[in-house]
């Protein structure tokens, strides 16, 4: 994949950290960040897709806003509610929130989201359990259509639900092999709902992603 297809994303640093001795070998870390415009008391799915040393919500999200909450999802909601007084968020900040994982977020004002950290590289795998209803997002900030560009699998039966304002649901048809009404696009920090069908074979999303 190369480094233009990561839209939205402003890129701080690269760095080469090794060369061997016989051949030049070099591994590449990827620094960035991208925004998110979260309107006012509007749900909305969102996801942290750069990896930092602390992916909880208290370190992602240090500065709320006030009385902002946010919803892990887990076979039922988690809710987590930014104090102004204790300044953090209730009743736990250590709640993690990984690249490819997602949630719902509402702030009571209008307020940008910046997510700041390292562009995963490598062999990645995110979890998609068979015939349970998870929330999940890509791993990196790529826009794109779910599989032709992020590379989520499909199967027959499987669902996958979006969110603006209400649900948009999709269902993987193996005649069609593709996902019906439409493949959908996503944007840069987006999450989503995946059920798995209970005769899904593959229980991963696997990419292989290099930023060059």
């Amino acid at each position: 994949m190369k480094t233009k297809a990561l839209l939205g994303l402003a890129v701080l640093a690269a760095g080469a950290l090794t060369a061997t001795a016989q051949n030049n070998v070099y591994s590449l870390n990827v620094v960035g960040y991208y925004n998110l415009t979260i309107p006012a008391n509007q749900r909305v799915l969102i996801a942290n897709q750069l990896n930092t040393a602390n992916n909880t919500i208290g370190s992602l999200l240090p500065n709320g806003p006030v009385s902002a909450q946010l919803f892990k999802y887990n076979g039922s909601y988690t809710a987590y509610n930014f104090d102004d007084i204790a300044n953090a968020w209730l009743p736990d900040g250590n709640a993690t929130l990984n690249p490819g994982e997602g949630c719902f977020f509402i702030s009571p004002t209008a307020t940008t989201l910046t997510f700041v950290g390292e562009v995963m590289q490598g062999s990645l795998t995110n979890s998609t359990p068979i015939n349970q209803l998870v929330l999940r997002s890509s791993m990196v900030p790529q826009a794109g259509k779910i599989t032709a560009d992020l590379g989520l699998p499909g199967e027959a039966g499987d669902q996958m639900y979006t969110y603006n304002k209400g649900y948009t649901a999709y269902n993987f048809d193996d005649i069609a092999a593709d996902w019906l009404p439409n493949q959908p696009t996503l944007n840069v920090g987006d999450a989503f709902f995946l059920r798995k069908a209970a005769t899904s074979t593959s229980s991963l999303w696997v990419r292989n992603f290099t930023v060059q």
